[in-house]
C-alpha cells in the first residue's frame, strides 16, 4: 500500500461507529411499540397498502401481521444511511434494554465500552439509531468525547448533501432550523451570559437568546422565499391545468427505485442510485400513453421510517405535486422482506399530505431481484389485480403493462372512438390526429380521408366539424 494511502482514506471518508438500541417493554424477545410503528401498523392493517406481503409473518389473529423493523434490520438501514452521507462504517453495537436510559440512552457502563471500541477503531463520530435529546446527546459525548449525531440529524445532513436546487437547499436548511431551536438550551459555558467583566455587561439577554432570536429570524426569511415558491409553482400548476394534461406522482420508500422507472418511462436522465435521498429535487417530464395521450410524471423524494416531521413540512411545496396529482404510483421494493412495512410508513406520510384517498396504483419493483419461480406467480397475481403491477424498472420488464394501467386509470381528457371525414388538404388537422389519436382504419375516397380513431377529448373538439355519424 503506497506511504499515506490511509490518511486519504481518512481525508475522504469520517469514520462512523454506529450504535443501535433494541428496548424489550412486552416481555421476552418483543421490542416496544413506537407511535410510528403503531401508525404504521393501522395504516397496513386498514388497507392502504393495497397489496401483498412477500414474506407474510404469522399471526394468531384474523388481521394480517405486518413485518416490522427489528433491532437489526434498522441498524443496517442506519448503516446505509451513514454510506449515504460520505461515512465510512468501522464499528458498530446494538444494546439491548428494559428501557431507555433517560440520561444517556443505553446506560453509563455501556457507553463507556462503546467508548473503548470507538477509540481502538479510530472512530470520527457515534451515530445513534434512536433520537436522542439534547441533554442526551451532551451527556454521551462528555463520556466518549466523540461527536454525537442521531438519526435526524444524519437523515438532515443527507438531504443538505444531495440538495441541488436553491429550493431544495431552503428546504432542508429550514428543517435544520427547526432541529436546531430546541437544541439550544443548556448547551454549556457558550450559553451563558453575553460578554463578561468591565465595560461588556448589556441589558441581560443571554447568548441563548440572541442565538435563539437570529434563528427565528432565519427562519421567518427562509419561510418567506419558500413562500415564493409556492406561489410560483401555483401559477406553473394554474397554467398547466387549464390544459387536460393529467399528472402522475412516483411515491414511495427510498431507494425503491423510483427515479430508475422515471428514468425509463420518460428517457430523462435524472440522477437513480442506491444510496438513500439521491432524489430531493422535484422533477416533471412528459410521458406519452398508449392511447397518445400525454401526462405529466413527478418523481418525489423518498420516504423513509420515522421521517422527521419537519422534513415533510419543509417539503411541503414539493410534495404539493403528490396533493394535486390525479394519480399517485406507489413504487415498492417487490424483493424486501419488509415491503409491506414500508409501504405503511409511506401511507402514513400520504395521510399527512391528505393525499391518501387519492386513486393509486402499485407498482411492485425490482422482480429481476426474485426467483423466477417466485416472480411468476406474483405476475399471475397481478392479472387479477387491477390495482397491482409487477415491473423490473432497470431491466425493462413490464413497462408496457404499467404504461397501458396508467392509460386505463386516468379520467383526464378520456378516449373515445369517433368516424371521420377530412378533406385531404386539411394536412395539419391530419397531422394532429397522426400525432395524437389511435387510428384503425383509412380510406381515401373523393379527395377525403376516411377514418376511424381512438381520440382524446381535446383532439376530438378540434375535428368535431368532420365527424359523421355511424
Amino acid at each position: 500500500m503506497p506511504l499515506g494511502s490511509d490518511t486519504v482514506q481518512r481525508d475522504t471518508h469520517e469514520l462512523a461507529f454506529l450504535v443501535g438500541i433494541d428496548v424489550r417493554t412486552r416481555g421476552r424477545g418483543q421490542g416496544t411499540v413506537t407511535p410510528q410503528a403503531q401508525a404504521a401498523r393501522d395504516a397496513a392493517s386498514a388497507g392502504g397498502n393495497g397489496g401483498k406481503s412477500l414474506h407474510p409473518a404469522k399471526s394468531s389473529t384474523n388481521k394480517p401481521s405486518i413485518p416490522e423493523f427489528d433491532a437489526e434490520e434498522s441498524l443496517a438501514e442506519l448503516r446505509t444511511l451513514a454510506e449515504s452521507a460520505g461515512a465510512k462504517v468501522v464499528g458498530e453495537i446494538l444494546q439491548r434494554r428494559d428501557r431507555p436510559d433517560p440520561a444517556t440512552l443505553i446506560g453509563a457502563g455501556k457507553l463507556e465500552e462503546i467508548a473503548g471500541a470507538a477509540a481502538s477503531a479510530n472512530a470520527d463520530l457515534l451515530l445513534f439509531d434512536h433520537d436522542l435529546t439534547a441533554s442526551q446527546q451532551r451527556n454521551v459525548e462528555k463520556i466518549v468525547k466523540l461527536r454525537v449525531i442521531d438519526r435526524t440529524q444524519l437523515i438532515l445532513d443527507i438531504f443538505a448533501r444531495h440538495a441541488r436546487t436553491r429550493e431544495g437547499q431552503l428546504q432542508v436548511e429550514l428543517a435544520q432550523l427547526q432541529y436546531m431551536l430546541p437544541r439550544l438550551a443548556g448547551r454549556g459555558i457558550e450559553m451563558s451570559q453575553l460578554g463578561g467583566g468591565i465595560g461588556t455587561r448589556g441589558p441581560g439577554e443571554t447568548q441563548l437568546e440572541t442565538d435563539r432570536r437570529k434563528i427565528y429570524r432565519r427562519v421567518r426569511h427562509v419561510e418567506q422565499q419558500l413562500e415564493n415558491v409556492r406561489r410560483i409553482r401555483a401559477q406553473q400548476r394554474q397554467r398547466r391545468e387549464s390544459a387536460p394534461v393529467a399528472v402522475v406522482a412516483l411515491v414511495g420508500y427510498t431507494n425503491a427505485g423510483k427515479s430508475t422507472l422515471f428514468n425509463a418511462l420518460t428517457k430523462a436522465a435524472v440522477l437513480s442510485s442506491p444510496r438513500m435521498f439521491a432524489t430531493l429535487d422535484p422533477t416533471i417530464r412528459s410521458v406519452t400513453l398508449p392511447s397518445r395521450r400525454k401526462v405529466l410524471m413527478s418523481d418525489t423524494v423518498g420516504f423513509i421510517r420515522n421521517l422527521p416531521h419537519t422534513l415533510v413540512s419543509a417539503f411541503r411545496a414539493t410534495l404539493e405535486e403528490v396533493q394535486r396529482a390525479s394519480l399517485i404510483l406507489h413504487v415498492s421494493d417487490a424483493s424486501s422482506r419488509l415491503s409491506v412495512e414500508q409501504d405503511a410508513q409511506v401511507e402514513i406520510v400520504l395521510k399527512e399530505l391528505e393525499a391518501e384517498k387519492k386513486p393509486r396504483l402499485r407498482v411492485m419493483n425490482k422482480v429481476d431481484l426474485l426467483d423466477v419461480e417466485v416472480a411468476e406467480a406474483l405476475v399471475n397475481d397481478a392479472l387479477l389485480d387491477a390495482k397491482t403491477v409487477y415491473i423490473s424498472a432497470a431491466e425493462g420488464i413490464g413497462l408496457d403493462k404499467l404504461l397501458a394501467r396508467i392509460d386505463a386509470m386516468i379520467e383526464e381528457d378520456r378516449i373515445s372512438r369517433v368516424r371521420l371525414r377530412i378533406p385531404q388538404k386539411e394536412g395539419k388537422t391530419l397531422a394532429i390526429l397522426e400525432a395524437q389519436a389511435r387510428i384503425y382504419s383509412r380510406k381515401y375516397k373523393d379527395g377525403a380521408v376516411e377514418m376511424e380513431a381512438d381520440a382524446p377529448a381535446s383532439v376530438v373538439r378540434r375535428v368535431r366539424e368532420w365527424i359523421v355519424s355511424k
